[in-house]
C-alpha cells in the first residue's frame, strides 16, 4: 500500500458509471463511456486526468470507435489508470459491464510503474462491484480479441458494435 488516497470525484464518476438510473437521453449522452484517471503532482492523491473522457453523447458523433479512441487517449510512456464502459453482444444478449484498467507501458519509467502498482488496491477499493479487470503493459494488450477474451471468451460475438 503506498498511502495514496483517491479523490472523491473518482468515486463519484465511478458510481455515476456503474448506477444506471433510468435517464432522459440527454442525460444518457453526458455518461461517461471512458475515463482515465492519474495521480496528482505531488503524487498523494489519484485525479480525474483533466479532459480524458469519452461521453456516451460523443460516440458515433466526434468518436467513431470509441475503444480505439480510449486506447489512443492513454499516454505513451506512462501508467494510468482507467475505467471503460464496455458493449458487447454474447450470443444470448447484449451486454454492458465497466472494466478498470491498469495501464503500465514498458516505457512507463520503473518509479511510476511501481507507484501505480502499489497504489492500484486504494482505487479498486473503492470500485465496489467491478467485474472485470485487465493490466496492459503495450498497445498489444489493448486489442479488441484480448478485450472480449476478458469479457467472456469465445462467448464474446461482438465488442463496441464490431463483430468479433
Amino acid at each position: 500500500a503506498s498511502g495514496v488516497q483517491v479523490a472523491d470525484e473518482v468515486c463519484r464518476i465511478f458510481y455515476d458509471m456503474k448506477v444506471r438510473k433510468c435517464s432522459t437521453p440527454e442525460e444518457v449522452k453526458k455518461r461517461k463511456k471512458a475515463v482515465i484517471f492519474c495521480l496528482s503532482p505531488d503524487k498523494k492523491c489519484i485525479i480525474v486526468e483533466e479532459g480524458k473522457e469519452i461521453l456516451v453523447g460523443d460516440v458515433g458523433v466526434t468518436v467513431t470507435d470509441p475503444f480505439k479512441h480510449f486506447v489512443q487517449m492513454l499516454p505513451e510512456k506512462d501508467c494510468r489508470y482507467a475505467l471503460y464502459d464496455a458493449s458487447f453482444e454474447t450470443k444470448e444478449s447484449k451486454k454492458e459491464e465497466l472494466m478498470f484498467f491498469l495501464w503500465a507501458p514498458e516505457q512507463a519509467p520503473l518509479k511510476s510503474k511501481m507507484i501505480y502498482a502499489s497504489s492500484k488496491d486504494a482505487i479498486k477499493k473503492k470500485f465496489q462491484g467491478i467485474k472485470h479487470e485487465y493490466q496492459a503493459n503495450g498497445p498489444e494488450d489493448l486489442n479488441r480479441a484480448c478485450i472480449a477474451e476478458k469479457l467472456g471468451g469465445s462467448l464474446v460475438v461482438a465488442f463496441e458494435g464490431s463483430p468479433m
